[in-house]
């Protein structure tokens, strides 16, 4: 615009940087440390970008059909929607695997302690947290290839029987765990198992409180059953982003919910 024949630059761009940190800080984000760089291309130019993300993502826009099979097409997204009808390529492998600098509640090589570095940087930067609150956290499970998973499925399934398994155990290429943006978390209240009981120890219910701090939602949440198709699973966190955990998580919603409702 010009002002008395000068022109100077759109104040907008600034206000709305300062609206999304505003907002972000109030409700106690790490803007700095946990924005994702599509959150950061959002606040830095308009809210377009983030919206035009979201609409990018949306799950009518990133599904089709490979030999019969729903199979989704954003892999690499950072809000990739996986679940009983949204399938990934039994070949699909994440580029950027890493292990995050973080204890494990195992010792000694293992590919479930990688994850995509997004995530890697922001668990680590969880944990970081726990310990200065006093919370003795460990990772028990983060990715898992197509293979690993329908051999754990498999196993469930001839113990409990397809059906009963399938509430607890995902199918192969159901597995958010394939994406690289989960990691399962226990601690030693409960023996470092993955279970229910986690949810109701003090490191369940920090971790509740405070992974969205850090771009991580728990992605199975308890009454959440029905819209997920899993079981209640505190141990189980999903990055998505720090924006986006924490709408998710004000408003009670299921990453489904939260992606169908911007579409």
């Amino acid at each position: 615009m010009r002002m008395n024949g000068v022109k100077y630059k759109s104040i907008l761009p600034v206000v709305m940087i300062g609206l999304v940190v505003a907002s972000l800080m109030m409700n106690g984000f790490d803007t700095v440390s946990g924005m994702n760089q599509v959150e950061a291309a959002a606040a830095s130019s308009s809210s377009s970008t983030f919206t035009a993300f979201l609409a990018n993502n949306a799950p009518g826009r990133t599904l089709k059909y490979v030999n019969g099979v729903t199979t989704v097409t954003n892999l690499s997204s950072t809000v990739v929607l996986v679940n009983k009808k949204r399938n990934l390529p039994s070949h699909y492998v994440p580029q950027d695997l890493v292990i995050p600098q973080i204890p494990f509640s195992f010792s000694g090589p293992s590919p479930k302690k990688q994850m995509r570095k997004i995530a890697a940087t922001s668990l680590e930067k969880l944990f970081a947290a726990a310990k200065k609150d006093g919370i003795d956290l460990k990772a028990v499970s983060g990715y898992r290839s197509y293979a690993t998973q329908k051999s754990i499925f498999e196993r469930n399934a001839s113990i409990k029987g397809e059906a009963a398994a399938n509430k607890t155990s995902a199918r192969p290429g159901q597995s958010e765990h394939q994406t690289g943006l989960s990691m399962d978390i226990s601690s030693a209240s409960v023996g470092y198992a993955l279970e229910q009981s986690f949810g109701n120890t003090k490191e369940g219910k920090w971790l509740k409180v405070n992974a969205p701090k850090y771009g991580f939602i728990i992605r199975y949440g308890k009454g959440q059953e029905k819209g997920t198709g899993y079981s209640y699973e505190p141990w189980h966190v999903r990055y998505v982003g720090v924006f986006i955990a924490g709408e998710i998580t004000r408003q009670n919603l299921t990453l489904e919910q939260y992606l169908e409702k911007k579409q």
